[in-house]
């Protein structure tokens, strides 16, 4: 099973095979899939086509027509930072900076430039990473048209050997990238340095983080780059990964055409691979920081043994007890949050991978209050030990197999409907990491098989090698406070043997009723349908007054989203009622429902995918959530149950209110944080509505009987609610659920409505300077708002002005200044609660570039103000709004937005065609005119600074 698939559905790691098909076709892979299967050897995905050129090259091939024309391309390097010499520290990252500054075919800039000239966005598309072991390149393309397909290909033959790495380009790029270190410096980082050694204990993964060090990228030689991509950067250590709506024999010959002529040099250096050595004791790091935000528990027991990959369907059945140990232990986690007094936020446990590709960990982490953490780590250390003593119960197991099987028929059902970027990282996860790439068929077809022979003592007995008192780790972080006692590493090895010796009871597995829903509603009828032909949607009215309004799709086999609204929320509240619940309303529905708590809730849920989220907003109250066609009735029951049968219990409300004050009691010590509420209070100075932040202090003051007062009155009845459904529905079903557990609510009888408050937040000429942080980290964010009457092409221009601007920008304050690590602009025109626009542009930098950056992003602005934007830059946003709305389109969250947001916003929908003229008439004249009307006037500027030494 990939790694991807069984993160996904039962959260364990793992490690996978090494298969490598040179030059193998279809009828080859089936006939080796066949002789694998006998033999016990896990086989290839026989969709895919995996092959080697002479060089060294591996390649990946496989034919996705999801999202229709289009591929993803990927070269995967194999070589990161942990390969880099003292004099070379950062330039692994350096290096992946620098391909896209030049390079035989693409001088500096015009790669960008090309790319976002076919609708392929920097940063959102276009991207790459480097860590300690791989730098990877994401490309995607359009595979319609052969020039673009070529140039695509051409990119990436340019990345993995023909870089220019002239003086200039380097020299140019040190800003960015030292922008890109600023910007991950902080509490994090600090206390990540401190930590580092313990976990990479005496490795060298403890010396290599892929950000390097300032000293090195403000001083390094030329030299030392090129030789990093000479050394590192040849085809036995490349993999060219191709995904998409294109048939494979295209796809291999581009491979082969660019790649082929790659040459190995001379004398290659060696690839080292590292690890992290073995220790007696038990290692303990306690850090904090006065800038820390949150606390966090690590207990972490490191094999004593590397890992070796999956290569035999023994070692697939070994992986899924794995996966069945990790999804009952969260679960027993899980309902330790959910009770009184819970002992942490959040925690998690799984046996998974560290730093060092071939050594994996027994793992658990709790993110818990300021003063919880030894309590944690208590729980957590209480919970191995009691699994050790007593293990896991029957009814615990049925329900771990129950979910993992609902988890892998859902993928498994939507095989053929799983979009390329979802499938590639397969792929790149099997050459790095010799990951098995088996297949969903496989997989679906080995869980369903070996589930049910797997018994309950397997998975009991691997605690047994996952917890030793040699190779264990503890870290704690959190905030550094005078008033906050920390806890010592003596407290810490005081616990571990106090647990130890202490005696456990076994955990008890109370059952829950079978039935979500006691005792069925009365059914209502459908009073009226009507369709509409030219979108293909049917709107169903209810006897109650509930409208359902549902589109048939096949863009996924095994989805269906679900969401919901009625006008009034908060709005309808006095400003005292307000301030008195408007903390307290999101957990309101963590009380459970129908008279089962949360963690009975959870119990029941066991093999069902259903998620229903209630939400009571400014202007609007109602529901969002999705399910599986199978659990439709499910979620129906859900949603009636919010209306009907929230628990009212004030002993669970605090519980989840407990969990957010642990949580949110040290946000405001990260300064960006910080800015950002002060920036916020600064913008609503005189509105009584204002909440701000949620502190400690205005969460003990929420009232939980007004506000479940609040909360029953907003969903007293569905009646004026509005209710949307997309998806693989069956229409017969459907109408019969929405009968017995929609129109069978109550219709208040109100036609209500939002209120508009007289107060408007700030606009015109402000300046606010906020000095937070003792990093030389300066953020900027420059706002233009105001009152306008809704126009829909006024609001497309806005919004396209704020990306054309974008572009701008990243030329100027990133690739010309070298002043920002990212940058960007954005607008748009509301129409509720009433019209209104907004615009902003923000960035991080240092603080000696505040004014000059400023300066230079305004007089970006100035000139589309005076001149227009340019045909070539308006021709960019135009491709690639036509492109991703080409992709949106065939999704059912595209579809059950706009079905929203027309009865919403009360608007026409609009289809492919008239989209696709509005885009194609937006005009240069029409951005200069919005941009004029709106945004030369006065901005509000807020400054983010550090603090004064």
């Amino acid at each position: 099973m990939n790694k991807s698939i069984l993160n996904f559905f039962i959260g364990a790691f793992i490690l996978s095979t090494p298969i490598i098909c040179h030059g193998q076709n279809t009828a080859n892979a089936e006939l080796k899939t066949s002789a694998a299967i006998n033999e016990g050897i896990i086989p290839v995905d026989p969709n895919v086509k995996v092959g080697k050129l002479d060089n060294g090259l591996t390649y990946y091939i496989r034919n996705n027509g999801k999202p229709e024309d289009k591929v993803e391309l990927r070269l995967v390097v194999n070589a990161g930072s942990i390969l880099e010499d003292e004099s070379q520290l950062g330039l692994a990252h350096f290096m992946e900076h620098m391909n896209f500054n030049g390079t035989k075919n693409f001088k500096k800039n015009d790669l960008i430039d090309y790319l976002q000239s076919i609708g392929v966005k920097f940063g959102a598309d276009l991207n790459a990473y480097t860590s300690f072991d791989q730098t990877v390149y994401i490309l995607p393309i359009p595979s319609d048209d052969p020039e673009k397909l070529e140039k695509g290909f051409q990119i990436l033959e340019d990345w993995a050997h023909n870089a220019e790495l002239t003086e200039e380009a380097i020299d140019g790029e040190r800003g960015v990238v030292l922008e890109e270190y600023r910007l991950g410096q902080g509490a994090q980082q600090r206390m990540l340095q401190k930590y580092l050694p313990l976990i990479a204990y005496n490795s060298k993964y403890s010396e290599r983080l892929p950000i390097g060090t300032k000293e090195v990228l403000e001083n390094f030689k030329y030299e030392d780059v090129r030789r990093f991509y000479k050394d590192w950067y040849r085809p036995d250590l490349m993999s060219v990964i191709a995904v998409g709506d294109l048939d494979v024999a295209t796809l291999e010959k581009k491979i082969k055409d660019h790649f082929t002529g790659l040459k190995m040099p001379e004398n290659p250096k060696k690839r080292e691979y590292f690890d992290t050595p073995n220790h007696k004791e038990t290692l303990v790091a306690v850090v904090s920081d006065k800038e820390a935000p949150n606390s966090v528990v690590r207990l972490i027991y490191k094999d004593r043994e590397m890992s070796q990959p999956m290569k035999t369907i023994a070692d697939y059945r070994g992986n899924l007890i794995e996966g069945l140990f990790a999804q009952m232990m969260n679960n027993r986690l899980n309902e330790l949050r959910n009770k009184p007094n819970p002992p942490f936020i959040f925690a998690g446990s799984s046996h998974s991978g560290t730093f060092a590709r071939k050594r994996e960990a027994y793992q658990s982490f709790a993110l818990t209050s300021e003063t919880g953490q030894l309590d944690a780590l208590k729980a957590i250390l209480q919970e191995n030990k009691r699994v050790q003593q007593y293990g896991f119960k029957n009814g615990e197991f049925d329900r771990a197999k129950k979910d993992v099987i609902a988890s892998i028929e859902k993928l498994f059902k939507d095989k053929d409907k799983r979009e390329s970027s979802r499938i590639i990282g397969e792929y790149i996860n099997n050459y790095l990491e010799e990951e098995a790439i088996p297949g969903l068929e496989w997989e679906y077809e080995q869980t369903v098989s070996q589930l049910p022979t797997i018994k309950l003592e397997e998975v009991n007995s691997l605690i047994k090698n996952f917890l030793h008192d040699d190779n264990r780790a503890v870290v704690m972080t959190g905030p550094e406070k005078e008033e906050l006692k920390q806890v010592t590493k003596e407290e810490v090895l005081k616990l571990l043997k106090e647990v130890e010796t202490s005696k456990i009871e076994d955990y008890e597995d109370e059952k829950v009723r079978e039935n979500l829903i006691e005792k069925m509603p009365t059914p209502g009828k459908i009073v009226d349908t009507k369709k509409n032909e030219e979108f293909d949607y049917t709107v169903l009215e209810l006897s109650n007054g509930a409208k359902v309004t549902y589109k048939k799709t096949d863009f996924k086999n095994d989805e269906v989203l679900f969401t919901a609204y009625s006008y009034g929320g908060s709005s309808l509240y006095s400003d005292e009622d307000y301030h008195q619940t408007v903390f307290a309303n999101n957990s309101i529905s963590q009380t459970g429902l129908g008279g089962l708590s949360l963690n009975d809730m959870n119990k029941m849920m066991s093999g069902k995918i259903v998620n229903v989220r209630p939400f009571i907003g400014g202007i609007s109250e109602g529901f969002s959530g999705s399910s599986t066609p199978k659990d439709l009735e499910t979620l129906f029951q859900q949603v009636y149950l919010y209306y009907t049968g929230v628990n009212k219990d004030k002993e669970a409300w605090k519980s989840d209110m407990d969990k957010q004050k642990g949580f949110l009691a040290n946000i405001l010590a990260n300064p960006q944080n910080y800015f950002s509420i002060e920036f916020g209070k600064f913008q609503n100075q005189g509105n009584p509505r204002y909440s701000g932040f949620p502190t400690p202090e205005k969460l003990d003051a929420a009232n939980y009987e007004l506000a479940y007062q609040k909360y029953k009155e907003r969903f007293a009845g569905a009646g004026g609610f509005n209710f949307y459904f997309v998806g693989n529905i069956d229409e017969a079903k459907l109408k019969e659920y929405a009968e017995k557990y929609i129109a069978s609510l109550p219709d208040t009888g109100k036609d209500e409505t939002y209120k508009v408050f007289n107060y408007r937040p700030l606009s015109g000429s402000h300046e606010k300077i906020i000095y937070k942080g003792a990093d030389p980290k300066s953020t900027v964010n420059i706002i233009w708002r105001g009152e306008t009457k809704y126009d829909k092409k006024e609001d497309l221009a806005l919004a396209a002005t704020g990306e054309i601007l974008t572009i701008k920008l990243i030329e100027k304050l990133r690739e010309e200044e070298g002043g920002v690590y990212g940058v960007g602009a954005r607008g748009n025109i509301n129409k509720l609660p009433y019209g209104s626009y907004s615009f902003s542009i923000g960035f991080p930098c240092g603080p000696e570039n505040v004014k000059k950056l400023t300066e230079a992003a305004l007089a970006e602005l100035k000139k589309i103000i005076n001149e227009g934007p340019t045909d070539k830059d308006l021709a960019k946003i135009k491709e690639a709004r036509l492109l991703d709305y080409k992709e949106k389109s065939k999704q059912n969250k595209f579809w059950l937005d706009n079905l929203k947001n027309t009865d919403y916003n009360q608007q026409s929908m609009e289809n492919s065609k008239s989209y696709t003229t509005m885009v194609n008439n937006i005009s240069k004249e029409e951005i200069q005119e919005v941009a004029k009307k709106y945004l030369d006037k006065g901005h509000i500027l807020g400054v983010l600074m550090p603090e004064k030494k």
